[in-house]
Protein backbone atom coordinates (compact mmCIF):
# COMPACT_ATOMS: atom_id res chain seq x y z
CA UNK A 1 0.00 0.00 0.00
CA UNK A 2 1.28 3.46 -0.91
CA UNK A 3 2.26 5.83 1.84
CA UNK A 4 1.49 9.50 1.40
CA UNK A 5 3.61 12.04 3.15
CA UNK A 6 1.84 14.78 4.99
CA UNK A 7 2.22 18.26 3.60
CA UNK A 8 5.01 20.14 5.35
CA UNK A 9 2.97 23.12 6.49
CA UNK A 10 6.09 25.24 7.05
CA UNK A 11 6.71 25.09 3.27
CA UNK A 12 3.13 26.11 2.44
CA UNK A 13 2.39 29.78 1.90
CA UNK A 14 -0.68 29.50 -0.36
CA UNK A 15 -3.09 26.76 -1.34
CA UNK A 16 -1.32 26.60 -4.72
CA UNK A 17 1.67 25.09 -2.87
CA UNK A 18 -0.38 22.11 -1.65
CA UNK A 19 0.27 18.87 -3.56
CA UNK A 20 -3.29 17.72 -2.84
CA UNK A 21 -4.68 20.89 -4.47
CA UNK A 22 -2.47 20.34 -7.54
CA UNK A 23 -3.65 16.72 -7.85
CA UNK A 24 -7.25 17.83 -7.37
CA UNK A 25 -6.94 20.36 -10.19
CA UNK A 26 -5.43 17.75 -12.50
CA UNK A 27 -8.20 15.30 -11.65
CA UNK A 28 -10.84 17.96 -12.39
CA UNK A 29 -9.26 18.60 -15.79
CA UNK A 30 -9.10 14.84 -16.50
CA UNK A 31 -12.79 14.38 -15.59
CA UNK A 32 -13.88 17.34 -17.72
CA UNK A 33 -11.90 16.04 -20.72
CA UNK A 34 -13.07 12.42 -20.26
CA UNK A 35 -16.73 13.46 -20.06
CA UNK A 36 -16.66 16.23 -22.67
CA UNK A 37 -18.45 14.18 -25.35
CA UNK A 38 -20.80 12.35 -22.99
CA UNK A 39 -24.49 12.49 -23.89
CA UNK A 40 -25.50 11.55 -20.34
CA UNK A 41 -25.81 15.18 -19.36
CA UNK A 42 -27.05 14.67 -15.80
CA UNK A 43 -24.23 12.30 -14.80
CA UNK A 44 -21.66 14.32 -16.74
CA UNK A 45 -22.73 17.52 -14.95
CA UNK A 46 -22.63 15.86 -11.51
CA UNK A 47 -19.20 14.34 -12.17
CA UNK A 48 -17.75 17.62 -13.37
CA UNK A 49 -19.22 19.53 -10.43
CA UNK A 50 -17.88 17.01 -7.90
CA UNK A 51 -14.45 17.00 -9.54
CA UNK A 52 -14.23 20.79 -9.64
CA UNK A 53 -15.44 20.96 -6.03
CA UNK A 54 -12.40 19.00 -4.77
CA UNK A 55 -9.68 21.63 -5.38
CA UNK A 56 -12.16 24.51 -5.06
CA UNK A 57 -13.01 23.59 -1.45
CA UNK A 58 -9.32 23.21 -0.62
CA UNK A 59 -8.73 26.73 -1.95
CA UNK A 60 -11.77 28.22 -0.25
CA UNK A 61 -10.87 26.69 3.11
CA UNK A 62 -7.27 27.85 2.88
CA UNK A 63 -8.36 31.38 2.10
CA UNK A 64 -10.65 31.53 5.17
CA UNK A 65 -7.64 32.23 7.41
CA UNK A 66 -9.01 29.97 10.14
CA UNK A 67 -7.77 26.46 10.86
CA UNK A 68 -11.21 25.15 11.94
CA UNK A 69 -12.72 26.57 8.72
CA UNK A 70 -9.89 25.06 6.66
CA UNK A 71 -10.56 21.65 8.22
CA UNK A 72 -14.29 22.01 7.50
CA UNK A 73 -13.65 22.76 3.82
CA UNK A 74 -11.11 19.92 3.56
CA UNK A 75 -13.89 17.63 4.78
CA UNK A 76 -16.19 19.00 2.05
CA UNK A 77 -13.43 18.31 -0.46
CA UNK A 78 -13.05 14.76 0.84
CA UNK A 79 -16.82 14.29 0.53
CA UNK A 80 -16.71 15.45 -3.08
CA UNK A 81 -13.91 12.98 -3.68
CA UNK A 82 -16.12 10.11 -2.51
CA UNK A 83 -19.02 11.47 -4.53
CA UNK A 84 -16.88 11.56 -7.69
CA UNK A 85 -15.55 8.04 -7.08
CA UNK A 86 -19.13 6.77 -6.80
CA UNK A 87 -20.11 8.55 -10.00
CA UNK A 88 -17.13 7.08 -11.84
CA UNK A 89 -18.24 3.58 -10.77
CA UNK A 90 -21.79 4.33 -11.92
CA UNK A 91 -20.58 5.69 -15.27
CA UNK A 92 -18.51 2.54 -15.80
CA UNK A 93 -21.46 0.26 -15.06
CA UNK A 94 -23.90 2.26 -17.21
CA UNK A 95 -21.52 2.16 -20.16
CA UNK A 96 -20.97 -1.57 -19.65
CA UNK A 97 -24.71 -2.29 -19.58
CA UNK A 98 -25.18 -0.20 -22.74
CA UNK A 99 -22.26 -2.02 -24.43
CA UNK A 100 -20.40 1.26 -24.77
CA UNK A 101 -16.66 1.70 -24.32
CA UNK A 102 -15.64 2.59 -20.79
CA UNK A 103 -14.95 6.18 -19.87
CA UNK A 104 -11.37 6.93 -20.83
CA UNK A 105 -9.11 6.80 -17.80
CA UNK A 106 -11.89 5.90 -15.34
CA UNK A 107 -9.77 3.34 -13.47
CA UNK A 108 -6.95 5.85 -13.09
CA UNK A 109 -9.36 8.55 -11.96
CA UNK A 110 -10.86 6.19 -9.37
CA UNK A 111 -7.35 5.52 -8.11
CA UNK A 112 -6.65 9.27 -7.97
CA UNK A 113 -9.78 9.88 -5.88
CA UNK A 114 -8.50 7.34 -3.34
CA UNK A 115 -5.07 8.95 -3.27
CA UNK A 116 -6.49 12.48 -2.90
CA UNK A 117 -8.87 11.32 -0.16
CA UNK A 118 -5.96 9.85 1.82
CA UNK A 119 -3.95 13.03 1.36
CA UNK A 120 -6.89 15.15 2.51
CA UNK A 121 -7.30 12.99 5.61
CA UNK A 122 -3.58 13.35 6.35
CA UNK A 123 -3.84 17.12 6.05
CA UNK A 124 -6.95 17.18 8.26
CA UNK A 125 -5.16 15.07 10.88
CA UNK A 126 -2.10 17.33 10.75
CA UNK A 127 -4.16 20.50 11.13
CA UNK A 128 -6.15 18.96 14.00
CA UNK A 129 -2.92 18.09 15.82
CA UNK A 130 -1.62 21.64 15.35
CA UNK A 131 -4.92 23.01 16.64
CA UNK A 132 -4.83 20.73 19.69
CA UNK A 133 -1.15 21.50 20.35
CA UNK A 134 -1.76 25.24 20.22
CA UNK A 135 -4.74 24.99 22.56
CA UNK A 136 -2.71 23.05 25.14
CA UNK A 137 0.15 25.56 25.02
CA UNK A 138 -1.88 28.12 26.96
Amino acid sequence: MEEFREENMSEISTFEDLDVWKLGCQLAVDVCVATADSKDYALKDQMQRAAISIPSNIAEGAERDSTPDFIKFLRYSKGSCGELRTQLYIAERVRQKLSQPSLGGSREMISETRKISKMLQGLINSLRRRLNDSSTDH
